[in-house]
């Protein structure tokens, strides 16, 4: 399997976008990647935007960062309310500077532009959340899916099969 001594993290919160978490799951999950799925509570039940629930196998507190290959980051309104969290950006500022993978899609974004890591790094994003990006220092573009080293970027759910294969491709290229 591709990925299977790849472990990734994947962040959450109430009101994520359902194929943006799950799609990148399944998808890891199947080239053989270990995936943790975190959030403010262990053990807890959140619901997406479109009804689908996630049970959270790690709080923030117990997430060491240090042991990860990459961090997803799904859309929906959830970053909105991740961007907030100090430990969200804690994680996200650790993983580009030790060059780790970095995804982001819709509006995770947000949570890349507060962590402050967007200065000249090429993204796209739902079209929404362009000028947020782009105050940030990010170079934006209305494209389905973009890879700028080890940052990682998906426009909406119906890229989704141009952005998992460029975060296989960067799980597989880092050390």
């Amino acid at each position: 399997m591709e990925l299977e001594n790849k472990k990734v993290l994947t962040i959450v919160s109430p009101d994520y976008d359902d194929l943006e978490l799950w799609y990148p799951i399944l998808r890891l999950r199947e080239a053989g990647a270990h995936v943790d799925i975190a959030g403010e509570l262990k053990d807890h039940d959140y619901k997406g935007k479109y009804g689908l629930n996630v049970t959270t196998n790690l709080s923030f507190d117990e997430v060491d960062i240090t042991t990860y290959d990459g961090i997803l980051v799904p859309g929906g309104w959830a970053p909105d309310y991740l961007r907030r969290l100090d430990s969200v950006l804690e994680f996200i500022q650790y993983m580009d500077k030790h060059n780790k993978v970095i995804g982001q899609i819709c509006h995770a974004g947000w949570v890349l532009s507060s962590a402050g890591i967007l200065e000249d790094r090429a993204v796209t994003s739902t079209p929404g959340i362009k000028h947020d990006l782009m105050y940030a220092g990010a170079l934006w573009s209305n494209v389905p899916a973009v890879r700028d080293g080890n940052i990682v970027s998906g426009r909406r759910p119906p890229d989704l099969p141009e952005y998992m294969p460029l975060i296989i491709e960067a799980l597989k290229d880092t050390k």
